[in-house]
């Protein structure tokens, strides 16, 4: 089995509706995104000839996945008033909704269905929320 692993990081708010604890309050992370991918063979193409994957491609579409969530406020749709929503979006902060509660669990999931929507043999994410705290997804 072969294995290949990249990571980006990125840096973005979130909380976490009806929480009880600090994390209820808006607060920021450095997130780290590693990522795994596997596979039993290597590549016969020429460019790609005894490689996993490109690094390069992997890589650049990791990066692009943290790009859509960098400088932004990440929160779970339906978990803001919506003049709440209306003010921030009038001074134009970056928002993402997602459809989950943005949890370090929920996010490497996320990253997971990504990757392996764009054809990587993706195994495993782990999303870091700080240098020592990390939740994982693997199928």
């Amino acid at each position: 089995m072969y294995l290949l692993k990249t990571e980006q990081c990125f840096d973005a708010a979130h909380f976490l509706k009806d929480y009880q604890g600090k994390c209820s309050n808006l607060h920021g992370h450095r997130w780290r995104v590693v990522a795994v991918l596997s596979g039993d063979a290597l590549s016969g193409e020429t460019q790609t000839r005894g490689m996993l994957m490109d690094f390069g491609a992997v890589k650049a579409l990791l990066k692009e996945l943290c790009e859509q969530m960098d400088h932004s406020l990440i929160y779970e749709a339906g978990s803001l008033r919506p003049a709440t929503l209306a003010a921030l979006r009038e001074e134009a902060f970056r928002l993402t909704e997602v459809p989950f509660r943005p949890t370090a669990e929920e996010l490497s999931r996320w990253f997971f269905q990504r990757l392996r929507e764009h054809g990587c043999p993706v195994r495993r994410v782990e999303v870091y929320e700080t240098p020592a705290n990390a939740a994982a997804y693997e199928e």
